[in-house]
């Protein structure tokens, strides 16, 4: 009896995977209003099962209220994942075709004026959560030839003003789930980097009282900046925006890279075809930073 090739074994797992009775989608930070949320509905609409994780604080009644499984969750501590994969491990019997990492959170200030200890946190959820979610479940991806989709962000792309260490981890995630799609392609997993425009979600909630520190050299544009973290975007609805990632994620082959969202089209045309400083010249606008330099001009002639 001759042994299978390494290709007729692929084609034997994507056989079996196909007549699985049921798939499975497991998805990070599915807070009420939020991104997770609205995917978790739409995988549930698509005969995908959702298994949804919000934080151990959070409520999760409005995923048990719609009927959809879900755990606690806080990806930045290792135990907590563990725990997770032994419920998610009992729930699907050692398969998931979907994982998307969507636990995120933001911070908004000026990279001179940075909290790094804040920072820290921050990658520990946006970039570091990713890299342990895809540690622990990628046997059982593997098992499923499933796909990855890891949660970005135009602010990974874009220089936008007050988001430099939020725009450095959304650039970060990126690569990182670039590379990862090379590295899985050998088994049969795909990789699916969302490019994110503005979506109607409550992620800005937690800056809303954020202000800039005495003394800082933005103090000019202190009132600005109040306008800017309390800002309301115009956004995609987040249900809209659902609907368009999961059809992605869905594909047999997947674009490496699926823009999405408001503002991602003027993004991606400026990112390809602009040099890099088409950015500073929009933004200097978009921020009234000549009102910054008259003051830090005059300010400097006073101090002569």
């Amino acid at each position: 009896m001759s042994v299978p090739s390494s290709i007729e074994r692929g084609n034997l797992r994507t056989l079996a995977m196909s007549h699985r009775p049921e798939k499975f989608a497991l998805i990070t930070g599915c807070g009420q209003g939020g991104i997770g949320e609205a995917l978790a509905r739409e995988y549930a609409s698509r005969n995908i099962t959702p298994i949804a994780t919000v934080l151990p604080s959070e409520s999760n009644q409005h995923l048990s209220t719609a009927g959809i499984t879900s755990f606690p969750l806080d990806v930045t501590k290792e135990e907590s994942i563990l725990e997770l994969r032994e419920n998610v491990i009992k729930r699907t019997g050692g398969y998931i075709d979907i994982l998307v990492n969507n636990a995120g959170i933001c911070y908004t200030m000026t990279a001179i004026d940075t909290d790094v200890n804040a920072v820290q946190k921050m990658f520990d959820v946006n970039v570091f959560g990713p890299m342990r979610m895809v540690h622990h479940f990628h046997d059982a991806l593997i098992r499923s030839a499933g796909t990855v989709v890891n949660i970005g962000s135009i602010g990974g792309v874009i220089p936008y003003v007050y988001g430099a260490s939020y725009n450095a981890s959304k650039a970060a995630l990126h690569h990182w789930s670039s590379t990862l799609r090379v590295e899985m392609a050998p088994f049969d997993v795909k990789v699916l980097t969302i490019i994110s425009g503005e979506v109607g979600t409550n992620i800005l909630k937690s800056d809303r009282e954020r202000v800039l520190p005495e003394n800082s050299y933005f103090s000019p544009l202190a009132k600005e900046f109040t306008q800017h973290v309390q800002r309301v975007p115009v956004t995609t609805d987040r249900s809209v925006y659902a609907q368009n990632v999961v059809s992605q994620s869905l594909k047999s082959s997947p674009t490496a890279w699926f823009w999405f969202g408001n503002a991602t089209f003027i993004t991606r045309l400026l990112d390809a075809i602009a040099p890099r400083t088409i950015w500073d010249r929009i933004l200097w606008g978009l921020f009234n930073f000549n009102k910054l330099r008259e003051a830090y001009r005059a300010g400097a002639n006073k101090r002569k």
